[in-house]
């Protein structure tokens, strides 16, 4: 269990990763010895699993993004998840529980991207449809703030 040290630990890490132990330890009115040693336990458990940026697709170049569901036969749901997840377009992959098996989240810069993406996941073996949804407009997108 994560007590509320190492939550206010995470949390200002989710804030900026680049602060120093010591400026997230006078944030949260700890030491920085204290800091240290949550985030190095925090690491070796696996619960801070490394420190990325967090990127505007769009300034990028990735204007669309898009949804697709996925229906595997043969319950070779993580194989063929596995599969998509190799594709450097794709920000998530998840088995799920539904009508589908598979929900793939995926950005492109041109609609040809989209497609040829598209015809490939079709060509997998096991993949018997798909179902794409165009994102016409992100509400929300943040992955690190369920704390």
């Amino acid at each position: 269990m994560i007590d509320e040290t190492s939550l206010n630990v995470i949390r200002e890490l989710l804030r900026d990763a680049r602060l120093s132990f010591r400026e997230v330890a006078r944030r949260i009115g700890i030491s920085s010895g204290t800091v240290a040693s949550r985030v190095r336990e925090l690491e070796r458990n696996g619960v801070i699993k490394k420190y990325t940026v967090q990127l505007d697709h769009e300034k990028m170049g990735y204007e669309l993004t898009v949804i697709t569901e996925i229906i595997v036969s043969g319950g070779m749901m993580m194989e063929v998840g596995e599969k998509i997840a190799a594709y450097p377009e794709t920000t998530g992959v998840y088995n799920v529980t539904g009508e589908s098996d598979i929900m793939v989240i995926a950005k492109f810069k041109t609609r040809q991207k989209l497609s040829d993406f598209t015809k490939n996941i079709t060509k997998m073996p096991h993949v018997e449809r798909t179902e794409t949804h165009l994102v016409l407009n992100t509400l929300k997108e943040n992955y690190g703030r369920l704390i």
